[in-house]
């Protein structure tokens, strides 16, 4: 993602400048004081007794940045809150992460945090839906559940001493992730909301927003219930008692096979994810969608999207639509 290099001749610059000019005097006009550097002044009133916070120092009576960010007011809590950082972490945030350890009772996970995260055996449903006590068979097969170089999907339950992430995967919608693309974009284009779950019902594909700057894009899969998972290992085990069996049927083989179309959408949708990180948008399911949309609209092949002219069109777009939200409101 971050190797993204789009070469813009003149005229493209020159636009591209111009709608990057637009949407900067839209910014400062609503709020002049959101953005500062190092050493700017952050105006705030003494007499209502300021706390000082996180990238803040006082120098000659006046509070000034010490980092580079947007300034964030708490009640009295004066603090910067750093675009180009690492992830923090919030209890209830949805992650996406890769397995990168298999240990006793626990798999560790790389979700773009200072310390890898912990996802215990005990805190997630095993595969026949069973809500029972972990025993000594369950941490044998651990990597039949889960293994290295797996994507996981799952919800930040807490921390640990040491600081680093517990996390849970007690639901139908957690899990590991296949057939699909895993994107990784800065933490600060990702938005925390009510909702990191989408279903693209048109293109047939899922797309999760992870709040650690880690999207998922890939094939819609149904959610099972337990009462189906349960019937589906009965059905396997019976399968691995009985030897000789002949190999998987057609109908098996296309179960596990994506079909060309769906491929296309999620190339084309996680193109779109990667211009919005090169241009520096904030990344929701609404702007990924008019981008897809206005690509086939243009007849653009999935490769042009990365090209500069659309690049361009993207950044006027947005440029435009700041203009007409400002006059409505």
């Amino acid at each position: 993602m971050r190797g993204l290099q789009v070469s813009l001749n003149q005229t493209q610059k020159i636009r591209l400048q111009r709608a990057q000019e637009k949407i900067e005097s839209f910014s400062s006009k609503s709020n002049p004081n959101a953005s500062v550097t190092v050493a700017d002044t952050i105006p705030v009133n003494f007499e209502d007794g300021v706390l000082k916070g996180h990238g803040t120092s006082e120098l000659d009576g006046e509070v000034v940045a010490t980092l580079c960010g947007v300034v964030e007011r708490a009640n009295k809590l004066v603090y910067i809150r750093t675009l180009r950082a690492r992830y923090k972490p919030e209890i209830g945030d949805v992650i996406v992460g890769r397995v990168i350890e298999v240990a006793p009772k626990r798999w560790r996970l790389e979700i773009n945090f200072s310390q890898d995260a912990v996802l215990m055996l005990s805190s997630m449903n095993l595969p026949d839906g069973i809500q029972r006590r972990r025993t000594a068979v369950d941490e044998l097969n651990m990597r039949s559940i889960f293994k290295e170089n797996d994507v996981v999907c799952a919800e930040v339950r807490g921390f640990q001493h040491d600081g680093s992430l517990h996390l849970q995967s007690r639901s139908q919608k957690y899990g590991k992730l296949e057939r699909g693309q895993l994107l990784t974009v800065s933490p600060y284009l990702v938005k925390r909301r009510k909702l990191h779950f989408h279903h693209i019902e048109q293109y047939g594909i899922d797309l999760i927003l992870g709040c650690n700057g880690f999207i998922w894009v890939g094939e819609h899969v149904e959610a099972r219930d337990d009462m189906i998972v349960e019937d589906q290992v009965s059905t396997s085990e019976q399968q691995n008692a009985t030897p000789n069996r002949y190999p998987a049927s057609l109908e098996e083989q296309e179960r596990t096979y994506t079909p060309l179309e769906t491929r296309q959408n999620i190339c084309r949708t996680a193109n779109a994810v990667r211009v919005l990180c090169t241009l520096g948008f904030s990344i929701n399911v609404e702007v990924i969608m008019e981008m897809v949309n206005l690509s086939s609209s243009l007849n653009l092949d999935i490769h042009e999207m990365l090209g500069a002219e659309f690049c361009v069109l993207i950044a006027e777009g947005e440029a435009e639509r700041r203009s007409l939200k400002k006059k409505k409101g």
